[in-house]
């Protein structure tokens, strides 16, 4: 396994702890900020500008086949501060489910598109994905609070509104997802076990889940020794995984085969998203996110293109 330290540009240090960077055409990027629940866009400069004001808990983002920004918001952290350096401590006090939000990012209007399937809320989107065919696979981290903490899982709908589907239960804090290259197998990090499953996918919104002793129906890729976190994750065009990871703060690379390859370290614990942009798709957009700022790093091999 080969370490290296991350070295790129902070574009900005002025983030209420940002994640779900989404690397625009322009050569924005755009960002959720948690702390401060608003979407919103970072421009090569550090510019900041403030495309919707969201609420609650803006978690990860994604672009649509509309052209709408797609916002998983995860109902609101509580936070703690210290010497500048800030950190979720678990459900806010006034949370009350979370939810799938729609942006217009010309107009900054809102749509909530989802809060519940077949009746059961949505406790705490977190991450998204789009597939070729339009739809998307999200995560639903669960929430903490201080005497329990609910179980998560993994979800499939439609853009339209018109459509949700329960795809994986049982999983502990699911944080990140993406999809492979081809487009057949989906990914999903859990955060609390610092573990990387992976889900072959069998039709539109359906997964092939392992029997037990499998916990959450996923193939277990990797999980990391001692104490880590898993936070988002992105994948590379030859299907490496990148996973950012908390505590000894970086970017873990997995193979397909689930082979831990690289460790970039980063200049923080938490180092929570990455994403790929430029002509080339190496560059990296990373986020530090107990301090806000939002980094951007050449990268040895070029991004996956996302599907829209």
């Amino acid at each position: 396994m080969q370490r290296s330290t991350l070295k790129g540009k902070v574009l900005t240090s002025e983030l209420a702890f940002p994640e779900g960077p989404i690397a625009m055409p322009d050569g924005s990027v755009l960002v959720v900020e948690i702390q401060g629940g608003r979407l919103t866009r970072v421009l090569p400069s550090g510019e900041l500008q403030t495309v919707a004001e969201v609420g609650a808990g803006p978690n990860g983002a994604a672009i649509g086949p509309d052209g709408y920004c797609y916002v998983c918001n995860n109902g609101g952290f509580s936070w703690r501060t210290d010497d500048d350096y800030t950190r979720p401590t678990g459900a806010a006090e006034n949370y009350d489910g979370g939810a799938i939000q729609r942006v217009n990012l010309e107009t900054g209007h809102i749509e909530t598109l989802y809060t519940h399937c077949d009746g059961v809320p949505l406790h705490g989107p977190n991450d998204i994905v789009f597939d070729r065919d339009g739809g998307f696979w999200f995560t639903d981290f669960g929430k903490k609070f201080d005497d329990r903490l609910m179980l998560g899982f993994l979800y499939y709908a439609r853009a339209d509104g018109s459509s949700i589907t329960r795809a994986a239960k049982h999983l502990l804090t699911p944080n990140g997802v993406g999809l492979s290259p081809d487009g057949k197998t989906l990914y999903a990090s859990e955060t609390e076990s610092s573990r990387l499953w992976a889900y072959p996918i069998t039709g539109q919104g359906e997964l092939a889940i392992k029997p037990w002793p499998s916990p959450n129906g996923g193939g277990l890729m990797h999980g990391l020794p001692g104490y880590q976190r898993f936070d988002s994750l992105a994948v590379e065009e030859c299907g490496n995984i990148c996973v950012a990871t908390l505590v000894e703060g970086g970017i873990s690379v997995f193979s397909p085969d689930g082979e831990l390859l690289e460790f970039h370290e980063a200049p923080e614990g938490y180092c929570t998203n990455i994403c790929f942009g430029g002509a080339d798709m190496k560059t990296a957009y990373i986020t530090l996110s107990g301090y806000g700022q939002l980094l951007e790093v050449p990268w040895p091999r070029p991004g996956l293109k996302l599907n829209f």
